[in-house]
């Protein structure tokens, strides 16, 4: 399974319902699941962004189709990045 690291800015539609953040963190967690992604750590988070993801998947694509249809509830932007382990990277400079 890769590692991805999602930030989370809210948009104002997600700041006027903000009482319901932990509700929709916890119906994403549940869609992203059907869509084979594990979301390992969901943080709420102070400065440039609201919050962070840790999703975990076996490719791209999975990843791609739960973060759009997250962003389609309008609540939040997202930007994503894959993240590797040490021994993952050291792989993939070897090669």
């Amino acid at each position: 399974m890769a590692t991805y690291l999602t930030t989370v800015r809210f948009t104002p539609t997600g700041l006027a319902a903000i009482q319901d953040t932990t509700k929709r963190a916890a119906t994403f967690k549940t869609a992203a699941k059907k869509l084979g992604v594990k979301v390992a750590a969901t943080y709420w988070t102070l400065g440039d962004y609201d919050g962070l993801l840790v999703l975990e998947a076996a490719d791209d694509q999975a990843v791609t189709k739960a973060l759009i249809e997250l962003a389609a509830l309008g609540n939040v932007r997202t930007a994503t990045v894959p993240a590797f382990t040490a021994g993952e990277i050291d792989k993939l400079l070897s090669k």
